[in-house]
């Protein structure tokens, strides 16, 4: 039998296309054990940090403050800075913008307890609420750390090494895997190649929607599948 395998940095509550692909997949690997990504001079936003919502009718960034780190540190060593309180600001920025949605209250209840989550690292911050969001949409993928298996190589080999660790034979490619990714590499390592194609569909006021949003604009708007 079959055994499909995604991979997935522990994202700050990602978009709908990450909840996709942990739906899609037999087994999801959280990379918290690479790097961290940078972006910019130094910097430490990324797609672990920060994502964007609905603000003020624009597609605008809301973050959690980390930490500067020494560039080759691992995800799993980022710290949230709680000397700021992004935690406070944030729920006050749901509630300016998302009150009058016809989910608020229902999300909300489950949004408030995770961004009020006080664990001082980002990785298993940030893990925490994607499992406790996938389990609310009815997602029971099996989820596992990197940090936590046995890997060799880096980028194409990583992958490879990834996810016959945990036993599968098929890889699931997000679409934005091109321009680093090895294709031949799984062929001859007996890997199948596995593409997502994930189409975000609309949800809420059509004249409203913005694509490419956190999964918070998705559980304010519509949230169909949460399970009581």
């Amino acid at each position: 039998m079959s055994c499909l395998v995604a991979i997935h940095q522990p994202n700050f509550f990602p978009w709908p296309g990450y909840f996709d692909k942990i739906r899609q997949a037999d087994v999801f690997v959280f990379l918290d054990a690479v790097d961290y990504p940078r972006s910019g001079s130094g910097g430490m936003g990324s797609w672990i940090n920060r994502v964007k919502l609905g603000i003020q009718g624009q597609a605008r960034w809301i973050t959690c403050p980390l930490r500067r780190m020494p560039l080759g540190s691992p995800i799993n060593a980022a710290v949230i800075d709680d000397s700021q309180p992004w935690r406070k600001k944030m729920l006050k920025t749901l509630d300016a913008n998302y009150r009058k949605a016809p989910n608020y209250e229902r999300a909300i209840a489950v949004l408030k307890p995770l961004i009020e989550e006080r664990e001082s690292y980002i990785s298993p911050f940030n893990i925490n609420a994607i499992k406790t969001i996938a389990a609310g949409l009815g997602l029971e993928t099996r989820f596992v750390l990197q940090s936590e298996l046995t890997y060799e190589g880096r980028a194409t080999e990583l992958l490879i090494s990834l996810v016959k660790s945990v036993g599968g034979d098929q890889y699931l490619a997000g679409g934005g895997a091109g321009g680093y990714q090895q294709d031949d590499l799984f062929f001859e390592n007996g890997v199948e190649l596995v593409y997502q194609n994930y189409a975000q569909p609309s949800y809420g006021p059509t004249d409203k929607f913005i694509p490419g949003l956190s999964i918070i604009d998705y559980l304010m708007h519509d949230g169909g599948g949460w399970n009581e």
